[in-house]
């Protein structure tokens, strides 16, 4: 009998860090669960078989799942669209002690990580990433393939575009409630431990308290 096949994309920190909660929400629904690479650099990884994307699509599965633990957003835009296309479906994880409270819509392909939140009233595209204690305040909203890293603070009504990056501890102020959000536009970047109090341009990098983009010399 062909199986429910489940792949989470590289076998990387993040991808070890994700695959304990993964297989603690799928294995109990019967899916046999693996890591993906492009290359494999081992056969198994933390007792995990790890696989190449041709061998985990060519393995007869009743249905096949899939969830990208990359945090490059380029790269987990083109492995989904490359699953995609091929017939297998985008999943969120979620640990179990993640927290998502009322009225959220979130897009597929989402990870949400140990101690995680979204609060409510929330709206979050496809493949999104929160890190470990990383929370999403009420009225957000948040594009695609937006990554969060560990401990960051979004607070309400936060609008964030595509493929933007949200550094370890940043601190995004909040919109006015019920007004001007606080906005960082898509492909922008805002550094560890940065304090947004203000707008980010597109494709803009910020550092520092309170944020100003980055002067590179």
């Amino acid at each position: 009998m062909s199986e429910r096949l489940f792949g989470l994309y590289g076998a990387g920190g993040f991808a070890r860090e994700v695959m304990p909660f993964a297989r603690q929400q799928l294995a109990v629904a019967g899916w046999r669960l693996v890591f993906v690479e492009t290359l494999p650099g081992a056969d198994v990884v933390n007792g995990v078989p790890v696989l190449s994307e041709q061998a985990f699509f060519e393995v007869d599965a009743a249905e096949r799942g899939f969830a990208v633990a990359v945090a490059d957003a380029p790269a987990r835009q083109a492995i989904a669209e490359r699953c995609e296309a091929r017939g297998a479906r985008a999943m969120t994880l979620q640990a179990a002690n993640a927290v998502v409270y009322d009225a959220n819509q979130i897009g597929d392909g989402s990870i949400f990580c140990a101690f995680s939140m979204v609060t409510s009233n929330a709206s979050i595209g496809r493949h999104f990433h929160a890190n470990l204690y990383s929370y999403v305040a009420h009225d957000c909203v948040i594009g695609d393939w937006v990554t969060f890293a560990p401990r960051v603070s979004c607070n309400g009504n936060v609008h964030i575009g595509d493929h933007a990056y949200i550094g370890t501890g940043a601190l995004l102020r909040p919109g006015v409630p019920r007004g001007v959000p606080l906005t960082i536009g898509s492909a922008a970047v805002v550094g560890m431990g940065a304090v947004v109090t203000r707008d980010v341009a597109p494709g803009n990098t910020v550092v520092g308290n309170p944020a100003k983009p980055l002067v590179r010399g």
